[in-house]
């Protein structure tokens, strides 16, 4: 028995002739005469009365309709549902994140996506560098939102936007009656950092940024954790300039006037791993990111 004998069995009901469930069908009428008895054959029932007016269901092919049709509906509801997954109007999307998308741009290109794929669910996951490369490699994720210092390891990776680095202070410190600080400010305070034992990228770049003879003291955890120490009196830290939109007791956001004091972000992912929603949402990325010049 194949979905097509039930096609044609359902057809040659409701039209109550196989000629005209033929011509319905765009198939010769001995197909659906052939068919319909390979399947009466099959069941071992007669499913059709045979008059020269046309045929009508037996009582035991009444009875099989509503089976039939119910299996014909599930059939149709299968192949719309491969349709959109296989368009990228349906399915997942699991994206890696180094930074919380709490501020511009990152919200409203999220904000865009959704509005333009509300079938398509997105989950996201924070992880710092390693463990986003691993995830990636692994097939644990489909893309992540990397910084350009982050090695990529065999990820496809696209520029999307930079962000401009601010100075997160104390509310009581001398710096924070200032408009705006520059790295020689900074240089002689203590810097905290995120940092875990198989990961020195942050390290490495605030090293770039204010000097190799910085103090960096180095903490496993949550940025806001981190924003939890600067307001304790502990030190200061770096924040982009959407993590300052976040309002975070006793501390304070500074602009750093500087022209290096910015990072870019960039989306990686594997191509030869991508599903048409993935492939949508890289291609969504790009082409918003392009039109808005963040890149």
């Amino acid at each position: 028995m194949e979905i097509r004998d039930l096609k044609y069995l359902a057809a040659a009901a409701s039209a109550g002739n196989f000629g005209r469930a033929a011509k319905s069908l765009g198939v010769e009428t001995s197909t659906i005469s052939r068919h319909i008895a390979r399947l009466e054959d099959e069941l071992g029932l007669a499913l059709f009365e045979r008059a020269k007016t046309g045929v009508h269901l037996t009582a035991g092919g009444q009875a099989l309709m509503g089976n039939v049709n119910r299996a014909l509906a599930e059939f149709d509801a299968v192949v719309r549902s491969a349709g959109q997954t296989g368009s990228g109007h349906v399915g997942q999307i699991r994206l890696g994140v180094r930074l919380p998308p709490v501020g511009e741009p990152l919200f409203s290109l999220l904000a865009g996506w959704r509005a333009r794929h509300p079938n398509v669910a997105l989950t996201i996951s924070e992880l710092n560098e390693p463990a986003m490369a691993t995830a990636l490699e692994q097939r644990r994720l489909d893309v992540g939102l990397i910084t350009s210092f982050t090695p990529a390891g065999s990820a496809t990776s696209m520029p999307l936007y930079v962000e401009r680095l601010t100075a997160a202070l104390p509310h009581d410190h001398a710096l924070a009656a200032r408009e705006s600080v520059d790295w020689a400010d900074l240089r002689d305070e203590s810097i905290l950092i995120q940092e875990w034992d198989d990961s020195q990228a942050t390290r490495e770049l605030y090293a770039s940024l204010l000097g190799q003879s910085v103090r960096f003291s180095a903490h496993p955890a949550s940025k806001q954790s981190v924003f939890g120490l600067v307001a304790a009196g502990f030190g200061v830290t770096l924040a982009t300039a959407s993590q300052a939109a976040v309002t975070v007791p006793g501390v304070v956001f500074r602009p750093i006037a500087e022209t290096n004091a910015c990072l870019q972000i960039e989306l990686v992912w594997r191509p030869e791993l991508e599903d048409a929603a993935v492939g949508r949402f890289v291609a969504y990325l790009r082409d918003e990111t392009r039109s808005r010049r963040l890149v």
